[in-house]
């Protein structure tokens, strides 16, 4: 098949299946061009749990299918590559979390969505790197324990009054960013501006005239009269950025800023989920009812 090909019998397969298509802004373009909403995985989340279609394809990585099988019981949700997992997700571990919290008794636990099931279970609320620092505010405690990006966990301590404990882990994509590759890049485009996602190290977020979200960084460039942003997250983003203000030049300023696991999904294998429907993701009840308060606090705190 080509491309087109494809996309015309995902397309019709997704209609005769009662499917929405999902793909993380980090997913191949093509992903992107043929799914029904892009989005980072919080938003899709709650489009999984907003539509009426019964099926959810989910194109990013694991813990977002989590998420949708959490907030949306009822559907049916696919990943097209179960081997798509978040190294970062996986750096936490119920067994490690209760540890920590048994060291530091009484702090409310604070979980990014991009986290397991089992260890949003664990925790007291989630939080998004839009939201982060307005859940951490909003908590009735002088301390709070962050789960599990230390990157996102020192911006938050930046904003905030509290006193933060961090867990270990980090975006390894993110997280190779350095300030040189940063600083040539502005070198290199006078005048542009740098937006960085909360996930890089603190001293690549010093240098951005812009700390925010993915989603947050399409509304920054569309509303910012500026022409030309150097862009501080995976490599995926720029094709919504390009389609969204054409008349705008975006850099990346490392070639490595490229997530492995948000690459693996191909067309083949959405059309393979939507011709088999599967593989399925879903969470048990016990764990799920703990992890849905988890996300429900959050929902409760307002996003950027």
């Amino acid at each position: 098949m080509t491309q087109e090909e494809m996309f015309k019998e995902i397309r019709r397969l997704a209609a005769e299946r009662d499917a929405l298509l999902l793909a993380h802004c980090y997913q191949r373009d093509e992903i992107q061009a043929v799914a029904d909403i892009t989005g980072d995985s919080l938003a899709l989340s709650l489009e999984a749990a907003r539509t009426e279609r019964r099926v959810i394809i989910f194109c990013g990585v694991h813990f977002m299918a989590e998420s949708a099988a959490i907030l949306a019981t009822e559907k049916i949700v696919l990943l097209p590559r179960p081997d798509a997992g978040c190294p970062m997700a996986d750096m936490v571990t119920v067994e490690g979390l209760r540890e920590m919290k048994a060291r530091l008794p009484g702090r409310p636990v604070v979980a990014y969505v991009n986290s397991s099931a089992a260890v949003k279970a664990e925790s007291d609320i989630c939080c998004t790197s839009a939201n982060a620092v307005k859940v951490v505010n909003s908590l009735d405690a002088d301390e709070v324990i962050l789960v599990p990006d230390r990157n996102l966990g020192r911006y938050i301590a930046a904003n905030t009054d509290k006193k933060c404990h961090f867990w270990k882990g980090y975006c390894p994509t993110h997280d190779r960013l350095t300030v040189e590759e940063v600083k040539q890049a502005l070198a290199e485009h006078p005048g542009a501006l740098f937006m960085a996602h909360p996930e890089c190290t603190p001293e690549v977020l010093a240098l951005a005239h812009h700390i925010c979200s993915t989603s947050g960084m399409y509304g920054f460039a569309k509303n910012n009269p500026a022409k030309t942003f150097i862009v501080g997250t995976e490599a995926g983003v720029l094709y919504r950025l390009r389609l969204e203000s054409p008349d705008k030049e975006f850099i990346l300023p490392s070639r490595r800023l490229i997530c492995p696991n948000m690459k693996l999904t191909t067309l083949e294998d959405v059309l393979k989920s939507l011709q088999t429907l599967t593989p399925r993701v879903t969470v048990p009840d016990e764990v799920r009812e703990k992890a849905r308060v988890a996300l429900e606090r959050m929902l409760a705190v307002p996003r950027d």
